[in-house]
């Protein structure tokens, strides 16, 4: 049996719901700055060529399943509509299966800014809700350091800020950022990190 070729349409950006609780704000701050350098042309080039991922949920709502930091920039840079590349249409089912079909499908993570599992419900309903987590912003600048590699492990950045949770301390991630990322560096090739994905480092002799 063949599957449904996923669907092409646009929609208004501030109407998408996110799938995730959290994002790393200095690096939807860092999509903006590199948003607001681009010329008319090239915004135009960009958003012709990005899809957003998303799911059809309950009552036809778009739910998308990736690319929250590069949408919420957009939407604080005033973008009004994108391009959705349409997954799978949930829009029949109940709301309480429709998210049971989404973890199934790891297409939601509802873990919050301390890397507690959630409810459902508590999953904002809107871009702007999404609350800030700071390991997730380390995640996302030790990938573009080096630390480790881009993979398609959905949600794989999440991973590695829970793994540096507990390794490095919140109060100086706030107060001294390159000194974090230093340390995240030296812990994303130890053997205790061999377990992520996109992981760089030297397997041990055994």
């Amino acid at each position: 049996m063949s599957r449904a070729k996923p669907q092409f349409v646009n929609a208004h950006l501030n109407q998408l719901h996110p799938t995730q609780i959290t994002v790393g704000k200095a690096e939807v701050a860092l999509k903006r700055k590199e948003w607001s350098e681009l010329g008319k042309k090239a915004r135009s080039s960009a958003l012709a060529d990005h899809w957003f991922p998303s799911i059809m949920g309950p009552e036809g709502r778009h739910y998308i399943v990736d690319h929250h930091h590069f949408g919420l920039a957009l939407l604080e840079e005033e973008v009004k509509t994108v391009s959705l590349m349409v997954l799978k249409d949930l829009s029949w089912l109940l709301p309480a299966n429709f998210w049971h079909v989404m973890d199934h499908h790891q297409w939601v993570h509802p873990y919050d800014a301390d890397g507690r599992r959630r409810d459902f419900d508590t999953v904002p309903k809107h871009l702007t809700q999404l609350q800030d987590d700071p390991y997730r912003s380390l995640a996302g600048e030790l990938r573009r350091a080096g630390g480790f590699s881009k993979d398609v492990t959905p949600f794989s950045e999440f991973l590695w800020a829970d793994f540096f949770r507990s390794r490095i301390d919140s109060e100086r991630l706030a107060q001294d950022f390159t000194k974090s990322l230093a340390k995240a560096m030296k812990l994303a090739r130890s053997q205790e990190a061999r377990y992520l994905p996109g992981w760089s480092g030297v397997i041990a002799a055994s």
